[in-house]
């Protein structure tokens, strides 16, 4: 396929002067950048394409041949550049420069600091009914002596010899600009000469911090708090990052909680079972009063609503469960003991329909 001419190529006349042409080509370039097209072939040849125009075009000498001879006056191969093609990044980037100005480029860039992890144990009825508190963390702070700039005085730092204060390192290849950064001074364009006192030029201090947290109610082991910028130091007066605070439950001694009920353990004697009582159950509110029915079955689970764990971040709450466990005493007095064989006696259990009925179901299984 035969050449477009290159000044058709940028959309520009023969007369165009040389500002002009790096405005048309900057135009251009953005404009079929193979980053703005991922995976267009015909974008990316046509980018090619504005490229070779440009370095032909801004070269006096290749420019004056090909006014006389066409595409015939300059070889593809010196259009391209002895350096190569170079990578689109680098041109792309190259262009921002031209529109923001170099510091853009430079190694300090405002960096948010990095999100820090808290681990932080409470109590069974801190994350039932919800708590403030205040913790103490690490905390990085700009070194106040130095301000942040991690040398003993403003006359002790100096531009960077290599990168003359830039931070990056530009070399030219054929018509591409490729940057890299200083490996002198690891892109900060900057050398210290005597570093700071206080913090041994690193240009920030540890300190202890005490920090308030609302804890609301209902949380569990595995909830985490958000406190908005509470965590790492930002570099170059990039914002701090987040602290995440990430939270223990101990268990109860008496107390379990399932999803968000509470379940207690109560005991009562054998007649209570039989003949029903009124007990006082313990809550994490005080004790409650409890009605237990005459026939009580040792497991029975009664509910106390709204005794439960608080949803989260809603309206309501679980209920308390209290499970009935029917105690069996290991010793007796011998009055005890005459008094139940006497109950044995009386009851004769034999004629007790309602096991004769649960012994039917028994040998109806076999």
């Amino acid at each position: 396929m035969a050449k477009r001419d290159y000044y058709e190529v940028l959309g520009v006349t023969r007369s165009v002067s040389d500002e002009e042409l790096k405005k048309a080509f900057r135009k251009m370039a953005m404009k079929h950048h193979p980053d703005r097209h991922a995976g267009d072939k015909k974008e990316e040849e046509l980018f090619k394409e504005v490229n070779e125009a440009y370095s032909v075009l801004s070269d006096p000498r290749k420019r004056e041949l090909y006014n006389q001879y066409g595409h015939e006056g300059v070889t593809a191969g010196a259009s391209a550049g002895a350096g190569g093609f170079g990578g689109f990044s680098d041109i792309f980037g190259d262009i921002f420069e031209d529109f923001f100005g170099a510091g853009g480029r430079s190694g300090q860039r405002a960096r948010q600091g990095d999100d820090l992890r808290y681990n932080l144990t409470i109590s069974f009825e801190e994350a039932v009914f919800g708590v403030e508190m205040k913790i103490k963390v690490p905390h990085w702070e700009i070194c106040e002596s130095c301000a942040g700039t991690g040398a003993r005085s403003s006359a002790d730092i100096k531009p960077c010899e290599t990168c003359r204060g830039t931070g990056q390192i530009r070399s030219q290849q054929g018509f591409f600009t490729v940057s890299r950064t200083c490996s002198r001074c690891q892109g900060l364009g900057k050398k210290i000469s005597a570093h700071c006192t206080s913090c041994h030029g690193d240009a920030k201090k540890e300190r202890e911090k005490t920090l308030s947290i609302k804890i609301p109610a209902g949380v569990e082991t595995g909830s985490r708090l958000r406190l908005n910028r509470e965590g790492g130091l930002g570099e170059f007066g990039g914002p701090p990052g987040d602290l995440y605070v990430f939270l223990t439950v101990k268990e109860h001694e008496f107390f379990q909680r399932i999803d968000n009920h509470i379940l207690c353990d109560t005991f009562i004697t054998f007649p209570q079972a039989v003949l029903g009582a009124k007990l006082d159950v313990p809550t994490l509110k005080g004790t409650h009063s409890l009605k237990i029915p005459a026939g009580t079955p040792h497991g029975k689970v009664f509910e106390l609503k709204g005794l439960g764990v608080p949803h989260l971040n809603a309206h309501g709450a679980g209920n308390q469960l209290v499970r009935i466990n029917i105690h069996v005493p290991l010793k007796l007095t011998a009055q005890q003991k005459e008094l139940l064989e006497e109950y044995a006696k009386i009851s004769d259990e034999k004629n007790d329909p309602e096991k004769d009925g649960l012994l039917n179901k028994v040998k109806n299984l076999f």
